[in-house]
């Protein structure tokens, strides 16, 4: 899978990649801890990304509340 574009949310690791599926995208997020993996269309990634973003930081951050 080629990887499209990687880039760092705070401690988390965001990295977006193709799929074998047509028009998927996989978003894989890590923070060392945890770890989450999720597909979007290339329009959702392009257009919603400052949305996605929130939503992966708010997950996160409610990951490492939990413990």
């Amino acid at each position: 899978m080629k990887e499209i574009e990687a880039y760092k949310l705070g401690n988390i690791q965001v990295t977006v990649t193709e799929t074998d599926k047509p028009n998927k995208l996989l978003v894989s997020c890590n923070n060392g801890e945890f770890k989450s993996e999720f597909t979007v269309s290339p329009y959702e990634f392009e257009n919603y990304r400052r949305l996605m973003n929130q939503r992966i930081s708010r997950a996160f951050s409610g990951a490492s509340d939990a413990e």
